[in-house]
């Protein structure tokens, strides 16, 4: 029988790309996603999707209650450095109090494994580069700060619990399916690569943040991976922890290290078009330089970085000349009397509000999945 992994995010830019390798590889999928940045049409169609939000302890009681669960991949949680030092309080609401929710079901329906998505921001300014995953934690954002407290939360689980965990410490992410089916979609896009290929597609001059940083050139210095080499790790994470491998870290990056000019500079090669830009000033919460070791990863998990910088770019430029809307207006998958079906199990009025004016644009399988809840 196959093993259920339940996807919190599944919906996002990288929980989708997730969810289909899981699929590929023979895994049953059950997506958990208030679609407040993620996309109905990013979810694979193989997949089950339940429309909800893991900050609701009902509705994630609900869910584990109505279906069985082998494993918990959590990509659900607010991404953007510079708005978690403007609006700390909604991250820490969205990135704690939802895995919170999420640890306290698992301990109630005997779920015993659990990959996290945790950030290479919970370092903040390191001393020695490749960092090393038992490099010092000195979260230097609010951003950083929730998943530190969340991997400490994990910790404390398994101790209490038995939960078992696998953390991936993300550095930066890029690129997109390589059938350009799914990529990274935010309505304002903030990740350096797509901003730059999208300002090589409109022909728009774009802001470089900061020229006065201790790098080479004084532009912020970053590790990229693809999404495609992200998402293949968790998978080998949720295996390593079905087949009883112990609660572990792992650094997800390149090992590679590019300013923000030679992304720039890049993307300008491999698209052939020059790219448009000026420098403002430093973003707050930004590091200087951030470059993974990783290792570990490659011991522990047999896990290998298949793309390069170029690829990421090619990718990603790809997604967005097939997709020049994205997904298109964005699609709730709320039809009639759904919301009713998933949120009766809840007495938190804000999720009630915030499905109140979605449309119904495609409603797939949702009849079937509907019934799964009640």
């Amino acid at each position: 029988m196959s093993k259920c992994i339940l996807v919190t995010g599944g919906a996002g830019y990288i929980g989708s790309h997730a969810v289909k390798l899981l699929l590929d590889d023979g895994f049953d999928v059950v997506v958990f996603d208030n679609l407040s940045t993620g996309h109905f049409k990013a979810v694979d169609k193989r997949a089950k999707l339940f429309v909800g939000d893991i900050r609701d302890k009902y509705a994630v009681k609900a869910l584990f209650e109505h279906q069985h669960i082998d494993g918990v991949m959590n990509f659900a949680a607010k991404i953007i450095v510079p708005e978690s030092v403007s609006n700390p309080i909604s991250y820490y609401d969205d990135n704690i109090f939802g895995v919170l929710n999420l640890l306290r079901a698992c301990s109630a329906y005997n779920v015993k494994n659990f990959v996290f998505s945790s950030t290479a921001a919970v370092y903040g300014t390191c001393s020695s580069e490749p960092i090393k995953e038992d490099h010092l934690l000195h979260p230097e954002s609010p951003y950083g700060f929730t998943k530190f407290v969340s991997e400490n939360l994990l910790i404390d689980s398994e101790k209490a619990y038995g939960i078992k965990h696998v953390i991936f410490r993300y550095f930066n992410v890029a690129g997109a399916s390589k059938d350009s089916s799914i990529g990274e979609a935010h309505p304002v896009e903030t990740h350096l690569i797509p901003v730059t290929v999208n300002s090589c597609l409109k022909d728009e001059e774009m802001t470089v943040f900061g020229n006065d940083f201790e790098t080479r050139d004084g532009t912020c210095l970053r590790d990229y991976i693809h999404v495609l080499d992200l998402a293949k790790a968790h998978v080998l994470g949720m295996k390593y922890l079905l087949n009883g491998g112990h609660s572990d870290v792992f650094n997800l990056g390149s090992e590679n290290g590019y300013t923000n000019l030679e992304i720039v500079n890049t993307v300008s090669k491999v698209l052939n078009k020059e790219v448009k830009y000026h420098f403002g000033p430093r973003r707050n919460g930004d590091a200087a330089s951030i470059v993974a070791s990783n290792v570990k990863a490659k011991e522990v998990l047999g896990w290998t970085v298949d793309n390069n910088l170029e690829d990421m770019i090619k990718d990603d430029y790809n997604f967005r000349k097939r997709n020049p809307s994205l997904y298109g207006r964005k699609t709730y998958l709320v039809p009639k009397g759904y919301k009713s079906i998933l949120l009766k199990y809840s007495t938190n009025n804000n999720v009630t509000n915030l499905y109140e004016d979605l449309e119904v644009e495609d409603i797939r399988n949702l009849t079937s999945i509907s019934k799964n809840i009640k």
